[in-house]
């Protein structure tokens, strides 16, 4: 009994080792003594789609790119999440940071992943709407300009985002 209950420890811890040497194959020893994943990840990012009715016309918020990839080009706010955040959050903080607008409560559109969708790398954006007043925008951060366009007059988008323009549109029944 003693042998046996011995050889079942010994077993299982080497059944352990195993499969966490097996897992740690794929995490290398960063040069601060933390362990990296080693295969490439996508990066994550939020976009704001904010609608707004004047005069019987509806509006969406857009800002021109500051920056390369597409820079000069209209654009959703947005950006890339932070370690301690949800995409939701991201999604309200970019949009206050490049429009001065604070906005809570958007309502999911989607998660758009192709693999294309962005010349900087694999990137998956959470697409995020709202119907709003027309609060003023005030670019900051990285955005060049913030207008309120009609939707029936709009800029050429960058990256997917007319896709992302059709489906909010489709969510938010406008």
């Amino acid at each position: 009994m003693m042998i046996y209950l011995y050889m079942s420890d010994f077993f299982c811890t080497f059944a352990q080792n195993l499969r966490k040497e097996k897992q740690m194959k794929d995490y290398q020893l960063t040069s601060d003594g933390l362990y990296a994943y080693r295969w490439p990840r996508a990066s994550v990012t939020a976009d704001a789609v904010l609608f707004a009715e004047k005069n019987g016309q509806m509006h969406v918020l857009l800002i021109q790119r500051g920056n390369e990839p597409y820079k000069g080009f209209w654009a959703f706010p947005g950006g890339f999440l932070e370690m301690d955040e949800t995409v939701a959050h991201c999604a309200e903080r970019e949009l206050e940071e490049e429009t001065g607008i604070q906005l809570t409560g958007m309502q999911l559109v989607g998660i758009y992943s192709d693999v294309e969708r962005d010349p900087r790398g694999r990137v998956v954006t959470a697409a995020y709407a709202a119907m709003t007043t027309m609060p003023e925008a005030v670019a900051s951060d990285d955005a060049a300009a913030a207008k309120w366009w009609p939707l029936n007059a709009l800029p050429e988008l960058a990256f997917d985002h007319d896709k992302i323009l059709a489906d909010a549109k489709q969510v938010l029944k406008i």
